[in-house]
């Protein structure tokens, strides 16, 4: 278990020791909003495990104010993408080896937006051409990242990070196709943790409604996982490597999450952008 606070990440793994009877459960420092962090993480890992076996990317942040990382990061791209598109990366050579092995991105179905803004490919050069305002519309911002010269939107800055993840996703298996491991994404539903502690600041109404007991229909954690381990264990998934879940099956995408121009210039951009020097 890789997690930033390790008061409760212990808190947490001591109730699967006590539940499952199994003992063997660890953890490790990681803040997916330091590329220190994350590199550091790795070493130690791939110094210390002979194997990775499954590698789940779990960790996100959603509509929080603006804020920069360390590496000067909107902190929603940072943590719920570019953290994870490093650390995933870095420990490539375990899964590999590790074969068949596999890596489950969360994301989410916030990752829909409207018409998505055109993409033309000229041969090895990706160019983007915009037919519409510069408003968001459910894409990756690749002029304007983080933020820097439009104003701030928490939850399009959401948004963006979570259709990151799964352009990664797909990504990821495209490059990785025939190698043993596979990827893929999924939305677990809404589910009642304390990773909408944010929204009410931004949207009070919703706040107050995330209150009322007809809100109780949302997924407990129990099940709010159910999805992630389907795509973590269940036997024979491998063809279908790149796709989208949710309850435990194989679902659509919005048509931006499908969009293999701009997957590759995500990988490409995100490699720049936190120093990676060689990737699949």
């Amino acid at each position: 278990m890789a997690c930033r606070d390790l008061t409760r990440a212990e808190r947490a793994a001591e109730e699967i020791r006590q539940s499952t009877g199994n003992g063997n459960v660890v953890i490790r420092h990681l803040d997916l909003a330091s590329t220190y962090s994350i590199r550091q993480f790795a070493k130690d890992f791939l110094d210390s495990e002979e194997r990775l076996d499954i590698l789940i990317n779990n960790a996100g942040v959603m509509m929080c104010p603006k804020q920069l990382t360390e590496d000067n990061f909107e902190t929603q791209l940072a943590v719920n993408h570019l953290g994870h598109f490093l650390l995933t990366n870095l420990l490539l050579p375990k899964l590999k080896s590790s074969s068949p092995s596999r890596v489950v991105n969360v994301s989410s179905v916030a990752h829909r937006g409207g018409t998505p803004t055109p993409l033309k490919d000229l041969s090895a050069d990706v160019c983007v051409v915009s037919l519409t305002p510069r408003v968001f519309t459910g894409r990756i911002d690749f002029d304007d990242l983080f933020f820097s010269q439009r104003p701030y939107s928490a939850l399009e800055s959401y948004r963006q990070s979570k259709l990151a993840n799964i352009l990664f996703s797909r990504e990821l298996a495209r490059r990785l196709s025939g190698s043993g491991v596979s990827s893929f994404s999924l939305h677990p539903g809404v589910i009642r943790t304390e990773l909408g502690r944010h929204v009410e600041g931004w949207f009070p109404l919703l706040g107050l409604l995330l209150k009322l007991p007809s809100l109780l229909l949302m997924k407990t954690p129990w099940e709010g996982c159910q999805t992630t381990l389907y795509c973590a264990v269940t036997p024979g998934l491998e063809d279908l490597s790149g796709c989208y879940f949710s309850d435990c099956a194989e679902k659509e995408t919005a048509p931006e999450g499908r969009d293999d121009v701009v997957a590759r210039k995500l990988w490409e951009v995100s490699t720049r952008l936190v120093g990676l020097k060689n990737t699949c």
